[in-house]
């Protein structure tokens, strides 16, 4: 969110997969950090209604009944927004494209749906737009990297988690011996926040 998509405040952000840990950490401090608009899609209306009423994203799209590309569109007036957070991949490529603003940036973030994009995907926004993509994996980065991203977010959240302004969300705690009920917990895609396996 800062290191890669350059935010700021007055930025509009989309966070895919609304209701995931990533993402509720995400749509709480763009709100915090002064975001314009900070929208979400997620595959239900409870999930949904939870990032807006719960967390205080602006609004959402439920994936599986709206058109999602062209519901943020009609929201931002026709002009996109500024950052898009991913973790789809192929089924979103085109709908990134589409509800990114003028010189946007989307960050990739994960893979879900796939890595391979069908034939008829129009890559014209890159130009016509001036977007960047970029995928990221904390993972892969280096010391120096993972320490400049602890401490953006020692500095950005830290205040907000210790005086209660921030929500910590925990769907489920489950014993190690238990973990293929968390999986199939995690499968469902039923969960708003981390699913937990404890190893005493």
């Amino acid at each position: 969110m800062y290191l890669i998509a350059g935010f700021a405040p007055g930025k509009s952000i989309l966070w895919h997969a609304g209701a995931s840990g990533v993402s509720i950490a995400g749509i709480q401090l763009s709100k915090a950090d002064g975001a314009s608009a900070v929208y979400v899609t997620a595959g239900s209306r409870e999930k949904i209604d939870f990032c807006v009423n719960e967390l205080g994203a602006t609004a959402g799209f439920d994936y599986h009944t709206q058109d999602w590309p062209k519901e943020v569109l009609n929201a931002t007036d026709g002009k996109g927004v500024d950052i898009i957070v991913d973790f789809i991949g192929q089924k979103y490529f085109q709908g990134n494209l589409d509800a990114a603003a003028r010189d946007g940036r989307i960050v990739n973030l994960g893979a879900m749906s796939g890595t391979k994009l069908p034939a008829d995907v129009d890559i014209g926004a890159f130009v016509r737009k001036r977007l960047r993509f970029e995928g990221s994996s904390l993972r892969s980065r280096d010391e120096d990297y993972q320490g400049k991203l602890r401490n953006t977010l020692v500095d950005h959240a830290m205040p907000k988690f210790a005086n209660g302004g921030f929500k910590i969300l925990v769907e489920k705690v489950f014993p190690w011996e238990e973990i293929v009920k968390a999986h199939e917990l995690m499968e469902s895609n039923q969960t708003k926040g981390k699913v937990i396996c404890s190893i005493r």
